[in-house]
């Protein structure tokens, strides 16, 4: 099934429970407060520019801005990011994780890079396919919102991470001049490791047989 189709599906099953919503959001600000940190530790103690800290801070605000959405459902619900309170846990887990893995693992093998230069390219290639990424899900994501008229929304998200693709696209130019082929190789990899994390919610969230 084509990505957009079964991202939709899996959104207006999730919308219309508010147990799965919940853990949904958890998942998402889980995923959001991953990337929020290996930013963190990216960052050079002294060359750290404006851009990065932006990025992380913003990263950062999105975690707890969808955590705190979990309140307009219930109140009580996912406390903290323990398997229980998550959607697919694992692969909701592996997801970001694998895919710094293989993108360092592209970088070295297909670009010779090594220690910060590639820590510099996975940086920007990952944060560059995620905010791809993060427009196309939490677009289809409101289309549901705005469909069951639910007291949710993340407008604000979209817009900011609109902002971040035109940040990291300035700044994949200085990287190389053949970053667009370079990047497309990354989506790729970003792409396949998203549709394992998606069927594997889908599989979460779909009703017990009796």
């Amino acid at each position: 099934m084509e990505l957009n189709t079964l991202l939709a599906e899996v959104t207006d099953r999730i919308v219309q429970d508010n147990a799965l919503h919940a853990k949904w959001l958890n998942s998402l600000s889980m995923m959001e407060n991953t990337g929020a940190r290996k930013i963190a530790r990216y960052e050079d103690p002294v060359h750290t520019g404006i851009i990065v800290l932006k990025h992380a801070a913003e990263e950062a605000r999105h975690a707890y801005y969808l955590k705190k959405l979990i309140g307009k459902l219930d109140a009580s619900a996912c406390p903290d990011y323990t398997y229980p309170y998550l959607i697919a846990p694992v692969e909701s887990y592996q997801y970001l994780n694998r895919l710094d893995v293989e993108a360092c693992r592209y970088l070295k093998e297909h670009m010779g890079l090594q220690g910060r230069a590639m820590m510099h390219g996975a940086y920007l290639l990952v944060t560059y396919s995620i905010e791809v990424r993060a427009d196309m899900l939490y677009g289809i994501y409101q289309d549901a919102l705005s469909r069951h008229r639910s007291k949710v929304n993340v407008k604000s998200i979209i817009a900011e991470e609109e902002g971040h693709l035109e940040e990291m696209q300035r700044m994949l130019v200085t990287f190389h001049p053949e970053w667009e082929r370079i990047a497309a190789d990354v989506c790729r990899i970003e792409a396949r490791l998203f549709r394992q994390w998606i069927v594997a919610v889908n599989a979460a969230v779909q009703p017990v047989a009796a």
